[in-house]
C-alpha cells in the first residue's frame, strides 16, 4: 500500500520503535464523527444519537482496514501538485469521466479521496433506503473518516510530511500534536447541517481549500523552526511504558497560534460536511423514518472487526514512519 495517513499518537521520533500514521490521529476523527451527530436534523438525531458510540468508535475503521485491502490507502489523500499548477483545471470532478482521461492506476496511485467521498455518499443513501440500520451506521462512520481526510492540507500534496523540504514529522505535529494539546479550547460551533445540491462539487470544494492552505502550514513551521533551537522544538513525554520525543509544548502553542486557527477551522469545517453529507445522502433517499428501537447489532464486537484489529495490530507493529510512501 502506498500511503500511510496522519499519525497514530503524537510522536515523532522513538528511538528503536516502529510507528504508524494516521489522518487526525484516532482521536480526531472520532471527535469529528460525534459532533458530527449534534449538528443533524430532529428526524435523523435521534438515531444517530443512540449509535454514537458506534460512530465515534469506528469512525477510525478506514485507517487499520489498509492492512488487509490493497485499494484502501488511495481513498484518504490525492496530491494535486502532481497534476500540474493548477489540478483544478485539468483534473474531471466525476470518476467516470477522470478515468476517460487519465489511467487508473495513475489515479489510484495519486489518491483518490474527492471520488470516494462522492462513492460513499451514494452507497449511504443506498443503505437508507433500504432501511438497513447495520449498513447505515457502518457507511456513514466510514464517510466521515474520508471527509475529515479530505479536509486535511497535507492530504492534498505530494509533500505530505514535509519530506521534500526537510521538515519531517509536520504531518503529525499539524493534524495530531495541535488537536491533542489544543482541542478542549476549541469551540465546534458549526451551526445546522446543509443540503448539498452537487456531492461531486462539493467534494472538490474541500480539497480545494485544504489545497490552498498547504503552503501556510508549511511556511509557518519552517519559519518557527529557525526561530527555534533543537532543544527547545523538541522535548521527551511519556506514552504509557514509553518515553517519546514530541514537539514541544512552546513550539507547538506557537504553531497553533500563527496558524491563526486554522486546524480548529478545518475541523469544524470537516464536523458540519460530515453531517452535511449523512444528511444529503437521507434526503436522497426519500427521507425514510429512522426508528429508535433499531439499534443497530454493529454496536457489539463483530467477527469482521475483530479480524480488521487483528490486521491493524499485526500491521503496524510491521510499519515505518513514511506517510504517503514505503507501503
Amino acid at each position: 500500500m502506498r500511503k500511510i495517513v496522519g499519525i497514530l499518537m503524537p510522536l515523532i521520533f522513538i528511538p528503536g520503535m516502529i510507528l504508524t500514521l494516521f489522518a487526525w490521529g484516532f482521536y480526531g476523527h472520532q471527535q469529528i464523527n460525534k459532533y458530527a451527530v449534534f449538528v443533524l436534523p430532529p428526524e435523523m438525531f435521534g438515531f444517530y444519537k443512540q449509535n454514537i458510540e458506534f460512530l465515534t468508535v469506528h469512525a477510525v475503521d478506514p485507517d487499520k482496514r489498509r492492512y488487509a485491502n490493497a485499494d484502501e490507502a488511495a481513498r484518504h489523500f490525492i496530491d494535486l501538485d502532481r497534476y500540474g499548477e493548477n489540478p483544478f483545471d485539468s483534473l474531471p470532478i466525476y470518476w467516470n469521466e477522470a478515468i476517460k482521461k487519465i489511467p487508473e492506476d495513475t489515479l489510484k496511485a495519486h489518491g483518490i479521496v474527492p471520488w470516494h467521498i462522492q462513492r460513499m455518499v451514494y452507497r449511504l443513501t443506498k443503505a437508507f433506503e433500504e432501511g438497513d440500520a447495520n449498513s447505515i451506521l457502518k457507511v456513514s462512520a466510514e464517510l466521515g473518516h474520508y471527509v475529515g481526510d479530505a479536509h486535511v492540507p497535507l492530504h492534498c500534496t505530494k509533500n505530505y510530511n514535509g519530506q521534500l523540504t526537510n521538515q519531517h514529522g509536520i504531518h503529525g505535529l499539524w493534524e495530531s500534536r495541535l488537536p491533542e494539546l489544543f482541542d478542549a479550547d476549541y469551540d465546534k460551533i458549526t451551526g445546522r447541517c446543509n443540503y448539498i445540491k452537487d456531492v461531486a462539487k462539493f467534494s472538490w470544494e474541500i480539497v480545494k481549500h485544504s489545497y490552498a492552505a498547504k503552503d501556510s502550514v508549511l511556511e509557518i513551521e519552517r519559519q518557527l523552526t529557525l526561530e527555534f533551537d533543537t532543544d527547545k522544538k523538541y522535548t521527551y513525554e511519556e506514552k504509557g511504558a514509553t518515553v517519546v520525543k514530541v514537539y514541544s509544548k512552546e513550539f507547538a502553542t506557537e504553531y497553533q497560534k500563527r496558524l491563526n486557527g486554522m486546524v480548529e477551522r478545518r475541523m469544524n469545517d470537516a464536523i458540519l460536511a460530515v453531517a452535511s453529507c449523512w444528511y444529503t445522502a437521507w434526503v436522497n433517499a426519500g427521507m425514510p423514518e429512522l426508528k429508535l428501537t433499531e439499534k443497530a447489532i454493529v454496536n457489539s464486537v463483530t467477527t469482521e472487526q475483530i479480524t480488521i484489529d487483528s490486521l491493524y495490530t499485526v500491521g503496524k507493529n510491521q510499519q515505518t514512519i513514511s506517510g504517503h510512501e514505503g507501503e
